[in-house]
């Protein structure tokens, strides 16, 4: 997902916002009990984990490379409206 920059600066200028919970799920109070082992999601075992799984690499990179050639060609379709 991207932002506009004037978003993003609107956003900066409302760090005082509270967000209050207002639904809550079987799944967040089955989460919440869970009596497991929690998973570390730093994101150095984050990449581990990501580059240790094949099909979720190559996924990704064919996202970003895809979403890269979108953004070549929305810029190509603005400057012909131009």
């Amino acid at each position: 997902m991207t932002i506009a920059p004037a978003l993003l600066g609107q956003l900066e200028e409302q760090v005082d916002i509270v967000v209050t919970r207002h639904l809550e799920t079987d799944r967040d109070k089955a989460a919440l009990a869970y009596p497991g082992e929690k998973l570390d999601v730093s994101e150095k075992s984050f990449r581990y984990l990501l580059n240790a799984d094949a099909m979720a690499t190559e996924k990704l990179a064919e996202g970003i490379r895809g979403f890269a050639a979108d953004i070549i060609k929305l810029e190509d379709i603005v400057k012909a409206k131009m």
